[in-house]
């Protein structure tokens, strides 16, 4: 078992059926005791990723998609910045989905993320995606009349409906080569307002507060509810959730780029072999490069 294998492995849900949030702390940091430690390994993670990139890139088979979810605050565009900052930016496609447009609010729930997913070869990244239909719009039901779908389909299996569909639609794409992972970034409701205070009081950071991440707090336990109804009924072994300790950043980090090399290790990927007729033109080729008479013929 790889060293990324084993970090990630106790954050790893593969099965809902007996998960609970409560046993999951957001100050872990595991055997990792200090940040300079964390960043060396992060460092390797990233080197490993680039490469296995490369051939995921190459291979042109699989592509991969990276759901990233959690609280305000819980750190989710500094994830995908620093853990990503190594690979080739050409291979990599990062949807940030915010409030629904009325183009989109006059489609299905799933229907704007699809058009963004990604190709084979490529990494898509959603910070935040289709499961905010079941978790904002549960918490804040007033949400769902905006969706206009039609009342007799809106009863109280709506989220059971929801789910079943997600985890239909991620079957599919599981069986059609897209690799899926989904990362849950845990969150203390102390740290978050650490952070959230630390935002107030630095001028360059003021941007990134809104009054809304502050009246969002007083729905805290709801929407711990509804992130662990969400993880039960949506973890299976073809798209796993992490649920990743995010009080300390230089940790969440490195399981992050952890759990992404792990799951490209188990796609095997190599470089393409190269064929008779190709090796033929390479030597051609070569023999052109070098000033010498070519007996290749199409």
């Amino acid at each position: 078992m790889s060293w990324a294998s084993k970090l990630v492995k106790p954050y790893r849900v593969d099965h809902g059926s007996k998960f609970r949030l409560k046993d999951f702390d957001p100050g872990d940091t595991s055997k990792i005791h200090s940040k300079p430690h964390a960043e060396q390994l992060l460092a390797q993670g990233i080197a490993a990723m680039a490469d296995l990139q490369d051939k995921l890139y190459a291979q042109d088979r699989f592509g991969l998609l990276l759901i990233f979810q959690g609280m305000d605050a819980a750190g989710k565009d500094g994830a995908i910045k620093h853990v990503m900052s190594g690979v080739n930016p050409q291979g990599v496609q990062v949807h940030s989905f915010k409030v629904p447009s009325s183009e989109e609010l006059n489609h299905d729930f799933l229907w704007r993320h699809m058009q963004r997913l990604p190709e084979r070869g490529q990494i898509g990244i959603f910070n935040r995606s289709y499961y905010e239909d079941v978790l904002v719009v549960r918490v804040h039901p007033e949400l769902l009349k905006q969706q206009k779908i039609p009342q007799s389909l809106t009863s109280r299996h709506i989220w059971k409906e929801r789910f079943e569909d997600i985890n239909c639609i991620e079957r599919h794409l599981s069986r059609n080569g897209m690799v899926i992972r989904k990362f849950f970034l845990h969150l203390s409701k102390k740290e978050q307002k650490r952070r959230f205070l630390e935002r107030l009081d630095h001028p360059a950071k003021n941007w990134k507060f809104s009054d809304a991440d502050a009246r969002e707090r007083a729905c805290w336990d709801d929407y711990l509810k509804a992130y662990e109804d969400m993880i039960v009924h949506t973890a299976h072994a073809k798209a796993p959730w992490y649920v990743i300790p995010a009080d300390n950043k230089w940790y969440t980090r490195l399981v992050v780029a952890a759990a992404i090399v792990d799951t490209l290790e188990e796609l095997k990927l190599a470089y393409p072999e190269v064929g008779p007729e190709k090796r033929k033109q390479l030597r051609a080729a070569r023999a052109l490069l070098e000033g010498k008479k070519s007996t290749y013929r199409r």
